[in-house]
């Protein structure tokens, strides 16, 4: 299907659409400062959280700054993990953007003289993960605090061009919303530091500015590549006759375009992304994703190998003609099924249950449209009469640089110190020598592909900073060699699920880098780099999916990568078993989402679930598959991304086959006999929104959870539902949360009051099943938490944050607290520790005392001087002391110290208490009652030294 014609269909189609309006920048800016708000009186922000990584992937970067005085000390920016600062040359890193209202970033430019960082948020790369921002960031004192600048309907901030002699006169190029058309994009600059911007250059409300750069030796020459791009949730059009390349000769003051139609560039429908490097005034290099199809090639030489392009004309004489080892290999190398082999299929053949071009359909499904169109891809070009005419630099095509995501990519930069000297990247990175005549690749095997941004020192070619969807690498041979400097925990997580051993696991998918396994218990170290084992584990490549573990045996784990292909592992051993279900020859394929739902059944764990367009189900670990239901969505819609497809499965704990779906266009269906029937029970919701999540309650039979989310229409209104008749009527429970749209949602598996909650902007908790919110901020970021789960033995609440990694938190507490008990002083119960002879004093000269420590934590209704008391089993006290307690949630770690006066109770008891080396005195072995008294009210419990 060509361009035009996908595009009209994709436009007559959505008329039937009711699209969601995109969230006014009025309200995003309302729902920050509510969130402020929030966060000051939640009874629960000063519960922490701790980051359990893992660190060694890492997540992609979108930026560099560089200190062009000492270029050990760099800004990288992550495209959801925020902004972060080294001055060892990457060998570690501090966040400087976590008291900021987003990790979303889109650029960053630093004023090195004065001190000042200007971050554009909101990632411009335009996958299904670029998240929107929030506007202009700016810190005069190295990120402790940050003023929004302005252009917060923007979304999307591509570059951000400071003057070197004028600081105060900067130029930024904003790409404008990713879902919807807005007028907030194109260049703005300011000559006050963003007191007040000017729109400099406007081309529609669907066209943004991608990339400003400017002549290194004179700032008033720079060069603006504009954008016409159109992302829905089905399809993408990665091009348009926006596109173009302009031109400033006054610092941004004034523009004129360039790519003409005499040019030498190539000029409209087929303009995709574009980067430019500027050499001096004359110079320029452009690159560009050129979305114009290929001249058809000359037919390739006839060989013994079939595609699926013969049976699109082949007739039935034809076909039944065919030597049936060559049709055999054919339908093995493209994964058809056990029982369509030569003779089977020919017999289908010859009676007409299938036809010759079924074959092809058989393999086709909506990522055909964006795999097989044959555009020309990546091309450079470059001028040297200030960019009036054009000469493409090299001969034939790029290939297997862009592959079908030039949208993704589109940078290219040239060595300050050898005009000539030029590199690009895409999946691989490539340097020319010969001024983009010939490439060579620089990749190597510890640097990470999808490249997204290079710096190049001027004063030492062959210097290069890289960063990737892997995080940073750093060459000082001009990519001969590369260090890995991935110390910041910011891997990108689609999913996190936990195994139900003692000493528990913790299992995720992330963005482009694979699934992984680890202890929950992970403290990031170095340490693993010298007996060369990181804690965690790589079990798969890819984007890494959902995870679902058979708790009778660990090892046996089903996870996978995008558009559901899903396998069956054994950690101990043994080939993965591939278990994507498959249609039948002659039915349409199914289609699956990228992020395709798993479920293993909890009332049998070989039964699994997998969502495509239709619910499947297999009897015995994914050997074999039935659809249990028709269609479950509105039936998709042309375009080159899969939609019209499951997003999440649940099945009530109370039941067997009590099971639910919800879909990525809005629909949400319910089962009461195990997908012999099945009722819509969606139609009273907001239309065509995707279903983040439906769960089954596992307190209740009647009761099921659903969110909604909006992200793909640039809605960011929470949508969050609550029915006790299986779905009949719904109740919204959206309540006070923020602007924000919401990911997950989860019960508690104790406590049937308190819920958790998971938005692109953070967490929250609920003691009244969603009457009102609290906000989680203590140790973690604005951050999108995109899954999160509950290991019910440890009580522990693990989040799978897009850009932070995973945290993790004690739920103790929060498990006692309801609107019954939110009036007393609770006291959560403590967990016992192992007594060392050694607290109190040092391992070595050189180490730090070792101090025991016992975590308290208590719940107070109101905030004031809380009193602790530990006493012996008889009620003797050993040890006082005072807090200032919150009102909520109030953590504290004891050391288990006791006074001289307790040392006395204890001596009279025939125990000897020996003063330790740090001068105090130690709790020895056994049972104590610690007692909390605040105001009138007072709670207790026990702890156990062992």
């Amino acid at each position: 299907m060509n361009n035009l014609l996908l595009s009209v269909l994709c436009l007559v189609t959505a008329v039937s659409f009711s699209q969601q309006p995109p969230t006014p920048a009025a309200t995003v800016a309302s729902g920050i400062t509510q969130k402020a708000q929030l966060t000051a009186a939640s009874p629960v922000k000063n519960l922490p959280f701790k980051s359990i990584g893992p660190t060694i992937m890492s997540g992609r970067v979108v930026d560099f700054a560089v200190n062009p005085n000492n270029p050990i000390e760099f800004y990288v920016g992550y495209a959801s993990g925020g902004l972060w600062h080294t001055n060892n040359n990457g060998t570690s890193f501090t966040p400087v953007m976590d008291n900021s209202p987003t990790q979303n970033v889109g650029c960053v430019a630093v004023d090195w003289q004065n001190g000042i960082i200007w971050v554009g948020t909101g990632e411009v790369n335009a996958s299904r993960s670029s998240y929107a921002g929030v506007g202009l960031l700016k810190s005069d004192d190295k990120g402790k605090t940050w003023q929004n600048m302005g252009l917060t309907d923007s979304h999307h901030i591509s570059s951000i061009l400071i003057n070197p002699s004028n600081p105060d006169e900067v130029i930024v190029g904003a790409v404008g919303h990713l879902y919807s058309t807005n007028d907030e994009r194109g260049v703005f600059k300011t000559t006050n530091g963003g007191k007040t911007w000017r729109k400099t250059l406007y081309i529609n409300d669907e066209t943004g500015i991608i990339e400003i750069s400017a002549n290194p030796k004179n700032f008033n020459t720079m060069y603006a590549t504009a954008w016409d791009k159109d992302r829905k949730a089905w399809n993408f059009d990665g091009s348009g006759e926006g596109s173009g390349v302009y031109k400033s000769t006054d610092a941004g003051s004034t523009w004129a375009k360039v790519s003409t139609e005499n040019s030498g560039l190539p000029v409209g429908k087929g303009m995709g992304r574009m980067g430019t490097a500027v050499v001096d005034d004359n110079t320029v290099y452009l690159i560009v994703d050129n979305q114009f199809h290929r001249k058809e090639e000359q037919k390739k030489e006839e060989t013994d190998i079939l595609t699926k392009d013969d049976f699109k004309t082949m007739d039935v004489d034809a076909f039944l003609a065919l030597d049936d080892k060559k049709l055999n290999q054919f339908l093995k190398m493209n994964g058809f099924q056990e029982k369509y082999r030569a003779e089977n299929v020919k017999q289908m053949i010859r009676v007409g249950t299938v036809k010759p071009e079924d074959l092809a359909k058989y393999l086709e499904n909506a990522n055909s449209a964006l795999f097989d169109t044959p555009v020309i891809g990546a091309e450079v070009y470059k001028s040297i009469d200030g960019g009036k005419t054009w000469n493409k630099t090299h001969k034939g095509f790029l290939d297997d640089l862009y592959y079908s995501y030039g949208y993704y990519f589109g940078k290219i930069h040239v060595d300050p110190s050898n005009a000539n000297k030029i590199y690009v990247y895409g999946v691989p990175i490539l340097k020319s020598a010969d001024g983009g005549n010939t490439f060579e690749s620089i990749n190597a095997d510890n640097v990470h592909v999808d490249h997204h941004a290079l710096w190049i020192n001027p004063k030492m070619s062959g210097h290069l900073i890289n960063g990737n969807d892997g995080g940073v690498n750093i060459s000082y041979d001009d990519g001969k060699t590369w260090i890995k400097n991935n110390a910041p925990a910011v891997g990108q997580f689609y999913s996190v699920n936990v195994d139900l051993q003692k000493s528990y696991n913790v299992y995720g998918g992330l963005q482009d880098n694979g699934v992984w396994v680890g202890p929950h218990d992970y403290e990031a170290n170095p340490g693993w780099m010298q007996d060369g084992k990181y804690p965690y584990e790589f079990l798969m490549g890819g984007d890494g999916m959902q995870v679902e573990i058979d708790n009778r045996n660990s090892d046996i784990v089903y996870t996978g990568f995008q558009f559901g292909n899903y396998y069956r592992l054994n950690r101990k051993g043994g080939a993965p078993v591939y278990i994507q279900p498959k249609h039948e020859l002659g039915d349409s394929p199914y289609r699956f989402n990228w992020q395709t739902p798993i479920l293993l059944s909890p009332h049998n764990l070989d039964i699994l679930y997998l969502g495509g367009n239709k619910l499947m189900r297999s009897m015995n670990q994914g050997d074999d598959w039935t659809a249990i239901s028709e269609d479950l969505t509105n039936g998709g819609k042309p375009g080159n991304v899969a939609y019209g497809t499951l997003t999440s499965i649940s099945e009530s704990p109370f039941q067997f086959g009590l099971l639910y779906t919800g879909s990525d266009d809005g629909l949400v269906y319910a089962s009461k006999d195990a997908g012999g029937s099945w009722t819509k029970i969606s139609d009273t919701f907001p239309k065509d929104l995707w279903v983040s999540r439906v769960i089954a309650s596992s307190h209740k039979k009647e009761r099921v959870y659903v969110t909604l989310n909006g992200y793909r229409w640039d809605d960011f209104k929470p949508y969050v539902y609550v029915s006790d008749n299986f779905g009949a009527t719904w109740k919204d429970i959206s309540s006070n949360l923020p602007a924000s749209p919401v990911n997950v949602i989860k019960e508690d598996p104790v406590n049937q009051d308190l819920l958790y909650l998971g938005t692109d902007n953070g967490a929250y908790a609920s003691f009244n099943r969603g009457e009102t919110w609290e906000v989680f901020s203590k140790e973690l970021p604005n951050v999108a938490v995109h899954d999160l789960v509950i290991q019910p033995q440890a009580k522990h609440l693990v989040l799978g944050t897009h850009g932070r990694s995973l945290y993790m938190a004690d739920i103790s507490l929060l498990q006692k607290l309801n609107s019954k008990t939110m009036d007393e002083l609770v006291l959560a119960e403590m967990d016992s520790i192992n007594f060392s002879p050694r607290w109190g004093s040092k391992w070595s000269t050189w180490g730090e005392v070792n101090e025991p420590k016992a975590k308290i934590q208590f719940y107070s209704p109101q905030a004031g001087n809380a009193n602790i008391t530990i006493k012996t089993e008889e009620g003797k006290e050993l040890q006082q002391f005072s807090v200032e307690a919150s009102r909520g949630v109030n953590v504290l770690n004891y050391d288990c110290a006791i006074s001289e006066k307790g040392v006395k109770t204890l001596t009279n008891s025939d125990l000897e208490i020996k003063k330790a080396e740090n001068g105090k005195y130690y709790l020895p072995k056994g049972k104590y009652s610690v007692v909390l008294k605040l105001m009138d009210k007072s709670a207790s419990t026990v702890f156990l030294i062992e």
